[in-house]
């Protein structure tokens, strides 16, 4: 799992790309396209880091995640033995390792979520991020005893608690909302998002 760093920032401030991602765009570019293919959602990736640490490459959360993408070390160590060829050594604080770790954990829960179109897919892929799978597969679980669509994350899944206390569930509520409604659609000059038909301006 991987904690976000920053919640209740003035929202001035978090509807502006930071000075500092400039820095990252070549990288993060060339990460995604690596991993995902010339398609790659780039503003979706741009606004997960935006949620995570808004660009910074030293963040460290009160709870230990470490970088731009705000691994927890035992995520960070799990991903690197996974991946090895690509990562290479467990190094959340180097930003060209973050960002690579990242395009490549979104790509493992990727493979792990089927939904009712790309949106949907990607609320359960930021939800897993965020939370963890086995969270997700759990609301799934309850939402479609509850008679929802387990393959429709918005207005859907996103609404049943298969058990988080309430503080965990309105986090990892709000993180795929944030990214793919509201952050995503600053980066939209980088490359393409997953989520523009729900754009709210």
């Amino acid at each position: 799992m991987v904690w976000s760093l920053l919640h209740g920032a003035p929202a001035c401030a978090q509807d502006r790309i930071p000075a500092q991602a400039e820095q990252y765009h070549r990288t993060l570019v060339r990460a995604a396209q690596a991993e995902w293919g010339l398609s790659a959602p780039i503003a979706t990736f741009a606004g997960q880091i935006h949620q995570e640490s808004r660009w910074r490459a030293d963040a460290r959360s009160p709870v230990g995640a470490l970088g731009l993408s705000q691994f927890m070390p035992g995520t960070a160590e799990w991903i690197s033995g996974l991946y090895p060829a690509a990562l290479g050594a467990n190094q959340p604080l180097n930003p060209g390792w973050a960002l690579r770790a990242l395009v490549a954990y979104d790509r493992y829960l990727y493979a792990q979520n089927q939904a009712t179109s790309e949106c949907h897919r990607w609320g359960f892929v930021l939800s897993a991020y965020n939370g963890g799978q086995g969270w997700v597969n759990r609301d799934r679980r309850l939402a479609s005893a509850s008679g929802a669509d387990q393959l429709a994350w918005f207005d859907s899944v996103e609404r049943f608690n298969a058990g988080r206390s309430a503080a965990n569930f309105r986090e990892n509520r709000d993180y795929p909302r944030l990214i793919l409604l509201r952050y995503e659609r600053l980066y939209t000059t980088w490359g393409d998002g997953v989520c523009a038909e729900r754009y709210v301006l």
